[in-house]
């Protein structure tokens, strides 16, 4: 798939408004995921993949090579990281997180539990 580019056409919008494009790139599978999980800082593909649990290399591939050619995501010497552009995207998308948090859980009763440990749970600590 093509990466996405305001003022073109995109799904869902004839226009290409940049929040349609913007939303239809983090809409593909594992984009978003992938965004979050960068968001503590630089993980090597390897320790992307395991939290990501079930991304296929692919896949994940993939979706790194659209994030890096929407300069949201770079490749460093320490990995995948957040570009400062996707730093801040992610910080926007924060409010999202704790407003599905409390929706999931008055709605649905469904409670998110705690991340669970691991070897990419246990994150790389002051590389930065």
């Amino acid at each position: 798939m093509a990466i996405l580019r305001p003022g073109r056409k995109v799904r869902g919008s004839e226009s290409g408004a940049p929040i349609n494009a913007l939303f239809d790139l983090l809409g593909r599978r594992w984009a978003l995921g992938i965004v979050w999980n960068l968001g503590e800082g630089p993980l090597s593909f390897r320790e992307l993949q395991e939290l990501c649990e079930t991304i296929s290399p692919s896949i994940l591939n993939i979706r790194l090579k659209e994030l890096r050619e929407a300069e949201i995501v770079v490749r460093t010497l320490e990995g995948y990281e957040l570009t400062p552009r996707g730093a801040t995207l992610r910080k926007s998308l924060m409010p999202l997180g704790e407003w599905s948090a409390r929706w999931s859980e008055e709605v649905f009763g469904y409670k998110k539990p705690p991340r669970r440990s691991g070897s990419a749970g246990t994150r790389r600590t002051g590389r930065r």
